[in-house]
């Protein structure tokens, strides 16, 4: 259903990262979508040791089956080699030759389709050094998040990179980037606050000659410090405002808009056990109709990893309910002590969806 969404929405090509989603080259071919193909490269973070021969090996083998059985498939366009392989080494060369060496194979097995490598947009230092390295990579995928993306096409020239850039992932502000309350939560933005992002985003990148593609992040929904920040469509599949933008960008313009939020607000961060705790919203359906609000609170999320990896989802939290409507709830704050989250979801009357939420501390 997502997919068949994304492709209604006036995407051309999706992008996947490793080799257990290749159902989805027959599924994006059924829609008329083109696939970047992932190949996942293991990551020193997570143990892969790149002295390890047998190790590197195995993977080699492994890529080379695989390109070898799916290179012919009519709905692939590239091949994405790698994502992030060098994040938390304190030297990316290694781990960027070894992709540049396996994007070098698949080249060998299949010169019909581009290499891309995939690299996180850390600092200007890493940008210079991706300008003289790996040669085999026709394609450099970089995932970039927030303002940075509005100054990108002016460090790749100062870098000296030349070859074609991908936008590999596009984000608004990520939780990494975001300011905090003084207990080191993040606030997240809104999604109608993303959605101005991905607009004015994709309108900049569409002008400049060197971007060969963007992928806005991501197509579903992720638990990632929360179970919105990062996804574009709720967990049931509902579209946002986020994929109102995206479809306005590919051309698909949206008459019937998500849900609009103006303003949201709790009556102060801190509160002690069991006391009364107050918050609102201020939204708009797309033709003024009533909207449908969840009011939930969760536990401060506590499994939180680097670069994407899977996130243990934290704990909804039964409160007592003194008042809740469509722009205000009154509750009673949770006994234990702790960092919490209260969760806000609307919807209008074609169930197209907007989300909040506000941090809060019980002590």
């Amino acid at each position: 259903m997502a997919l068949e969404r994304l492709a209604a929405a006036g995407a051309r090509v999706v992008r996947v990262y490793r080799e257990s989603d290749a159902w989805v080259l027959d599924a994006a071919q059924a829609l008329g979508l083109k696939v970047v193909m992932g190949l996942w490269v293991g990551h020193p973070r997570h143990g892969f040791d790149l002295n390890d021969a047998n190790a590197v090996q195995a993977q080699e083998q492994a890529i080379r089956s695989f390109v070898t059985r799916h290179r012919g498939h009519p709905a692939l366009l590239a091949w994405g080699v790698g994502n992030e392989v060098e994040t938390g080494a304190a030297d990316p060369l290694p781990a960027w030759r070894e992709v540049d060496r396996l994007a070098g194979i698949v080249r060998a097995l299949d010169p019909a389709h581009p290499t891309m490598m995939v690299v996180a947009d850390t600092g200007m230092a890493q940008l210079r050094a991706l300008a003289g390295c790996c040669p085999n990579v026709e394609l450099l995928g970089i995932n970039v998040y927030a303002g940075a993306v509005f100054d990108l096409p002016q460090r790749l020239r100062e870098a000296g990179i030349t070859k074609p850039v991908v936008v590999s992932e596009l984000g608004p502000l990520g939780q990494w980037q975001a300011g905090r309350k003084p207990w080191g939560a993040p606030v997240e933005p809104t999604s109608s606050e993303k959605a101005v992002f991905f607009r004015d985003a994709l309108a900049f990148l569409r002008g400049q000659p060197q971007i060969a593609g963007v992928f806005p992040f991501l197509w579903g929904a992720k638990q990632e410090q929360t179970s919105t920040w990062h996804g574009l469509l709720l967990a049931d599949g509902s579209l946002t405002a986020m994929t109102d933008a995206l479809a306005q960008a590919w051309g698909k313009p949206v008459g019937e808009a998500a849900p609009a939020i103006r303003g949201i607000g709790i009556a102060a961060d801190v509160f002690a056990p069991g006391a009364e705790i107050s918050a609102g919203v201020d939204a708009v359906a797309f033709d003024g109709s009533p909207l449908q609000v969840e009011w939930n609170v969760f536990a401060e999320a506590i499994d939180l990893r680097k670069g994407g990896d899977t996130e243990a989802a934290p704990p909804r939290i039964e409160v007592r309910l003194l008042h809740a409507d469509a722009t205000s709830v009154r509750f009673l704050a949770p006994q234990p002590p702790g960092a919490y989250r209260l969760f806000i979801t609307l919807r209008d009357r074609k169930g197209r969806a907007a989300t909040a939420n506000l941090p809060f501390l019980v002590r």
